[in-house]
């Protein structure tokens, strides 16, 4: 069963803050991990509990992947990316409190 990527406005306009070598990692990574199977935990990919963006997380690296699934609709809805430096999370170059 494949799932269908739908990127929101706002996470494209994440996208954008990082190079072009970033943004071709981040999304090779979505590709590879959230096609097939994106409810499943991985090594990289997690449910988050109280978490304000998403409900889930896919780790690329430094880069973090926030997305939503609709299972009826077969769709993973990307949601945020942003990055981690140490326990601190930035998305666009603004610091995020979780």
């Amino acid at each position: 069963m494949t799932y269908t990527i739908d990127v929101t406005d706002e996470a494209k306009e994440d996208l954008s803050y990082y190079t072009a070598f970033e943004r071709k990692t981040i999304v090779t990574e979505i590709r590879a991990q959230l096609v097939h199977q994106p409810l499943m935990e991985t090594k990289n990919r997690k449910q988050l509990r109280n978490n304000p963006i998403a409900t889930w997380e896919l780790r690329v690296g430094m880069y973090r992947v926030f997305y939503e699934v609709d299972v009826t609709g077969q769709t993973v809805n990307i949601i945020s990316i942003g990055h981690k430096t140490h326990n601190t999370l930035w998305i666009r170059g603004q610091e995020v409190e979780l």
